[in-house]
């Protein structure tokens, strides 16, 4: 009996391993065909590539268009993370004294960005914003974007603060330290992996966010993801699979970051001392 049920525990784990791997496969090769293109020297797209050149990334740089795009893209993002990572934090910090059924409402209504359509909550913005003469202008990007970032902060600072110890606040407390010093050296430096993990998923978020933009940015907010889509429809080069290129890489550095913090985070805790 032992026998075949350690011949089935093999068989599924085989069998999950197999089928994880065609996933990653999966999501993997649409990648690795992108990249490659984006280094042709060509205008084409086919393989075997004729030759392999910079040029299209130089063009990103060299591109007015291209350029102007980056720079809203930074503007918007870098203003959603530091509106979105304030707000968000002190909504968790708002949870953690919460209790029961209020505590599960609020947290459902902050985290309701994420599991609304993209479209739903594009056009629920577009028709908010233009009666306000908010839409078309950067304060409605940013303050789109920041309604988009909340949930990841929430979240995660949320469950950063699941592990926080209260009692070290009370302590200083108590010898004498201040409201405004126990957050500055308690709180602070112990949620600090927290914080910039956040930031980090907020600062990709707006990055990347291209449904509601495209329903509130005027062709002078035209951001990364815009231009991409319009250099598909009108001039279609390796540039966009340059700047494809470029936007897989900030992720996977994002990626890279966010692990580090995660394990940083865990050491701070003691979890892996």
């Amino acid at each position: 009996m032992s026998e075949v049920r350690s011949t089935f525990e093999h068989v599924t784990r085989f069998g999950t391993r197999a089928f994880c791997t065609l996933g990653l496969i999966f999501l993997l090769v649409p990648i690795i065909v992108v990249i490659p293109l984006s280094f042709n020297e060509e205008r084409f797209f086919s393989y075997p590539m004729p030759g392999v050149s910079l040029r299209w990334y130089a063009g990103l740089l060299t591109s007015e268009a291209w350029r102007n795009a980056l720079a809203n893209s930074l503007i918007v993002a870098a203003s959603t993370t530091v509106a979105a990572v304030a707000i968000g934090g002190v909504a968790a910090l708002g949870l953690q004294r919460l209790k029961g059924r209020s505590k599960a409402a609020l947290t459902a209504v902050l985290i309701s960005p994420m599991m609304i359509p993209g479209v739903v909550t594009a056009l629920a913005l577009y028709l908010s914003f233009s009666p306000t003469g908010i839409s078309g202008t950067y304060f409605g990007i940013v303050l789109a974007h920041v309604l988009l970032g909340i949930p990841f902060v929430v979240i995660t600072m949320t469950a950063a603060l699941m592990g926080f110890n209260a009692n070290l606040m009370r302590a200083a407390q108590s010898l004498g330290a201040s409201q405004w010093t126990c957050i500055r050296r308690i709180l602070l430096p112990i949620m600090l992996p927290a914080v910039i993990s956040s930031a980090l998923f907020v600062f990709v978020t707006s990055f990347d966010e291209f449904i509601v933009t495209l329903f509130l940015a005027s062709p002078e907010q035209r951001t990364l993801p815009l231009q991409m889509w319009t250099g598909v429809h009108d001039d279609v080069t390796p540039a966009i699979f340059a700047a494809a290129t470029l936007f897989i890489l900030v992720s996977f550095l994002m990626l890279i970051c966010v692990e580090a913090l995660r394990r940083h985070g865990r050491y701070l805790s003691g979890l892996d001392k």
